[in-house]
């Protein structure tokens, strides 16, 4: 009788699932830390939905019939099992299911995210390596000025001249706040999304672009690339097929810390142009003390958050031979580590400027 092969897993099997299983557990701990903060506000639920004149003995009622008044730990297993069974709870301010208000606002702030990364990742990578080529020229020079004194603005100050340069007097060419009708399509309503999608697209792309610049300038001075040219091979292909890809390692740590910002709100592009997404809902809520819907903003951006770390990781290990191919991959491996530290900004390049 044959014996069943079961296909055999990758190496980097088993790291992957003790960095998900890490995951769970930072989900596990910030729910816990984000029910107990939101159970200290100096506010009583039962009291902010009855309102002030309500009785003692009717908000008493009301808070049994909660649970408020069960141990807090019994709360949070409670409040834990309806999270893990999709059911968000009621807003306290409109009461209405949190589920249903959060959806339209995660699809406005995810096409917000989407049409920023499309148009900051491709411009970054292009003109990343563009600089990287010219290193040390005029050009190169005067670019690195710009871009840190683009980053040195504050975002609220790019919203700010977006808006009197494209929605005042100069121009008036495209609306100063965005107003999205529930009604029609979004894609339909892309006047309304140009304003924020440039204030944040100006404010995270000097960030990348420097640091996929100071990647390839790192990954052109390296050994393997001088042998690639002392055997004759062009230049054109050392730069798209050899270097790119390897400078897009610590690249993708700095995508992702980015992709991180964004899908937690961009709070400050949806204030000041009066944008339907998650950050603005966020604040509201905060603002009103209305604890299911910030529990449950607060627990899916976490879940985002992890998700996009392990992609990211899971990214670096594929793209690079030496961990792919691994026994086993340490939780600290080198290569791993030196991508993660300088996607994240904690280290420069030799050739970093």
């Amino acid at each position: 009788m044959a014996r069943l092969k079961f296909p055999k897993l990758p190496t980097w099997a088993p790291w992957f699932a003790g960095r998900l299983l890490t995951g769970l557990g930072v989900v596990v701990a910030i729910s816990i830390v984000v029910f107990a903060s939101t159970q200290a506000l100096p506010s009583d639920p039962a009291r902010i939905i009855l309102g002030p004149e309500a009785s003692e003995a009717t908000i008493a009622v009301l808070r049994e019939q909660l649970g408020l008044n069960k141990p807090i730990v019994v709360q949070y297993l409670s409040w834990a099992g309806q999270m893990l069974s999709g059911d968000l709870g009621r807003s306290i301010d409109s009461n209405v299911p949190v589920g249903e208000l959060l959806r339209s606002r995660f699809a406005n702030s995810l096409l917000l995210t989407a049409c920023v990364a499309l148009t900051a990742l491709p411009l970054a990578l292009a003109l990343g390596v563009w600089l990287a080529l010219r290193r040390d020229t005029t050009t190169d020079r005067l670019a690195l000025g710009a871009l840190v004194l683009l980053k040195a603005v504050p975002g609220f100050a790019i919203a700010i001249l977006l808006v009197m340069l494209f929605s005042t007097s100069v121009f008036k060419v495209l609306p100063a706040a965005s107003l999205l009708d529930p009604d029609r399509g979004l894609l339909s309503q892309w006047r309304y999304l140009v304003l924020p999608t440039v204030t944040l697209a100006l404010s995270i792309a000097p960030y990348l672009l420097r640091l996929v610049r100071a990647s390839m300038i790192e990954v052109l001075e390296s050994d393997y690339v001088a042998a690639a040219r002392l055997r004759g091979i062009p230049e054109r292909r050392i730069v798209w097929r050899h270097a790119l890809p390897n400078a897009l390692i610590p690249a993708i740590q700095g995508v992702a810390m980015t992709l991180r910002v964004l899908f937690g709100g961009a709070l400050i592009a949806e204030v000041v142009f009066s944008y339907p997404g998650i950050g603005n809902t966020l604040n509201a809520a905060i603002e009103m003390r209305d604890m299911p819907m910030i529990q449950a903003i607060v627990l899916v951006i976490t879940v985002g958050i992890v998700a996009i770390n392990l992609a990211a990781d899971l990214a670096t290990v594929l793209l690079t031979p030496r961990l792919r191919t691994a026994g086993r991959i340490k939780a600290r491996a080198p290569g791993l580590r030196h991508a993660l530290r300088l996607g994240r900004g904690q280290i420069r390049p030799r050739y970093a400027r």
